[in-house]
């Protein structure tokens, strides 16, 4: 099975932005998280792997194909759904399938017709196969996403923040089918929600301001921050002096008190209690310490 390696990577726009620094990432075949905010490089990257994009120097290779150089190759093998993606609102779910999957090449009505069903069956969308796109709820959309990515029975597949407005029983769905497919496929998660990540990925990157900041696996990363996260609630207009004092990683509200979270190698005393380390005590502490070096 092919892994997709990702080597030195630099991408800077016109304005002057280095959207991508010299990323070299190793993906084997599985489900791989890439956590980062807003901006972070997570889009520009998807993208330049998807061959949408041109990159200024660096490699991507899927086992033997060079995805900057044979992007005809790549895409025959590719399967992607982007953070935002157009649809026919006139059209019915299985009239635009089988119209997109003729665009992928599988020109013979009868293989196309079992792909095409057995793809609505999978993504739970062969009851409303007749029903025009227009119709669709937020989590109907992303699975008609999903099944028009997988047409070509993608060797690697990419999702771009694909459970952002989606209901829980919609979410749990998704990861079941990203889940089942993952066995035989490179799959690259983009999302900015840890909890996507947590329930799905054996190996992950997180990544801000176009640089790999830290990579490995969810448990593992956890377990390098555990016994240095400490908790206290706190009052309002206290946030900014602890934040003066302590690296406080995160905060939340309970009961309308804040409540948060440090990072420190040794017990700060002074009320914080010692709380377990969670994948976003992890990912927030990178994303300080990355935000404090490009101060």
């Amino acid at each position: 099975m092919n892994s997709l390696n990702i080597s030195n990577l630099s991408k800077t726009y016109s304005n002057g932005v280095k959207a991508l620094q010299n990323i070299t990432l190793d993906i084997p075949v599985g489900m791989f998280g890439l956590l980062g905010p807003n901006g972070a490089g997570k889009s520009t990257l998807m993208r330049t792997i998807a061959t949408l994009q041109e990159a200024d120097s660096g490699c991507v290779k899927l086992g033997d194909i060079d995805a900057l150089k044979q992007k005809h190759e790549l895409r025959k093998v590719l399967g992607y759904l982007p953070q935002q993606f157009g649809l026919y609102p006139k059209i019915s779910a299985q009239v635009l399938l089988h119209h997109l999957a003729v665009l992928k090449g599988i020109t013979k009505q009868k293989e196309r017709r079992e792909i095409v069903d057995a793809l609505l069956h999978k993504t739970n969308l062969y009851e409303v196969k007749n029903q025009n796109l227009s119709g669709f709820s937020g989590g109907m959309k992303q699975r008609f996403g999903i099944a028009q990515a997988l047409l070509n029975n993608p060797k690697l597949l990419i999702v771009d923040e694909p459970t952002a407005g989606l209901d829980p029983v919609e979410r749990n769905r998704f990861y079941n089918i990203l889940s089942e497919l993952s066995e035989k496929t490179v799959v690259i998660l983009s999302t900015h929600i840890v909890d996507d990540v947590k329930e799905l990925c054996t190996n992950m990157a997180i990544i801000n301001k176009g640089e790999v900041l830290l990579k490995g696996n969810p448990l593992e990363l956890i377990n390098q921050t555990e016994g240095k996260i400490y908790q206290k609630t706190i009052h309002k207009n206290e946030l900014q002096e602890y934040k003066k004092e302590y690296k406080v990683i995160a905060e939340k509200l309970f009961l309308g008190k804040p409540i948060i979270h440090v990072i420190s190698e040794n017990n700060p005393e002074n009320g914080f209690i010692s709380v377990n380390a969670g994948l976003e005590d992890v990912y927030f502490s990178q994303i300080l310490s990355s935000s404090k070096k490009h101060l």
